[in-house]
């Protein structure tokens, strides 16, 4: 492991710990140089999804793109990054489930509004405003409608 503050490749491993939930390993390292710490994680590696988009392109899973959607629909929302992570880390368990490497974009988006709208009715209806392209009011307040 190279030394972030001096580059050197040697270093002692001072500490190791398991994550949460047992799927990442934190350790706690030494440069056997300049003597400084630094933390390392390890993780798994998974095999990767492909999302099937509405023009039939296929991209790789990006869960930091599936972050980014849900803060911005949690924006000004009482709803905690733990919160947020949680849906994230249910929705790749709900795929690991399927068995598939493959996911089209309305079933992930589908998947994220179900649980939006468990969480916070106001983020599921933004998220559900961009997921559905709402054309128009009438369409936006038929959703409020549905969600009462």
């Amino acid at each position: 492991m190279r030394c972030p503050y001096c580059g050197n490749m040697e270093d002692r491993v001072v500490d190791s710990r398991e994550g949460r939930d047992g799927d990442v390993i934190r350790r706690r390292r030494q440069c056997v140089r300049c003597e400084r710490r630094f933390t390392s994680y390890e993780k798994i590696e998974s095999l990767g999804f492909q999302v099937v988009k509405r023009d039939r392109r296929r991209e790789s899973y990006d869960r930091q793109k599936l972050m980014h959607g849900l803060q911005i629909a949690c924006r000004k929302r009482p709803v905690s990054q733990n919160e947020l992570e949680r849906i994230a880390d249910s929705i790749e368990a709900a795929m690991h489930d399927s068995g598939e490497r493959e996911i089209s974009s309305q079933e992930l988006g589908f998947m994220v509004m179900e649980r939006l709208r468990e969480l916070d009715p106001v983020a599921y209806v933004r998220f559900a405003s961009v997921y559905r392209r709402f054309e128009d009011v009438e369409a936006f307040v038929k959703e409020l409608h549905q969600l009462k």
